[in-house]
């Protein structure tokens, strides 16, 4: 375990929420930041605005495991829809997992405040949006413009 997850999640969820479905999808121990449990995972969750407004750090994740899989499981587990990186450099894009499980590509507007990052406006990445040509990637990505991917 070694990697860093960083999410945001439709709604205002309690951080306790958060941190149960994260342990119910890896079936490992979650706390929060500064506590620790020896195999566990750390997670930190702090609310901004925007259609996201729900932010989740989660350290020590898992190196054996997709990250895209785990959020799928994750929005499930909560009822709304996770906002994760994916794996081009456009910064407007973004991983949707929404609350049945599908993965897509979507593109959403960014605005830094004292508080973090709200994101905004998501829109399925079409290969055709403005978003797509603002930056590399989105026809190289595994999470291919306007289709969904199973998690």
């Amino acid at each position: 375990m070694a990697g860093l997850w960083n999410w945001s999640a439709a709604g205002l969820i309690e951080p306790e929420r958060v941190r149960n479905a994260l342990a119910g999808a890896l079936e490992t121990p979650v706390t929060e930041l500064p506590m620790g449990v020896p195999g566990g995972l750390l997670c930190d969750v702090y609310h901004v605005g925007g259609d996201f407004p729900t932010l989740i750090d989660v350290f020590l994740a898992p190196d054996e495991i997709a990250e895209e899989t785990v959020a799928s499981a994750v929005a499930v587990r909560l009822g709304v829809s996770l906002l994760l990186p994916d794996d081009t450099l456009n910064p407007t894009r973004y991983v949707l997992a929404e609350p049945d499980g599908t993965l897509r590509a979507v593109h959403v507007d960014e605005e830094e405040t004292d508080d973090g990052v709200e994101r905004r406006h998501a829109r399925p990445c079409t290969g055709a949006d403005p978003a797509c040509a603002t930056g590399p990637g989105c026809g190289r990505s595994r999470f291919d413009p306007g289709r969904p991917a199973a998690a």
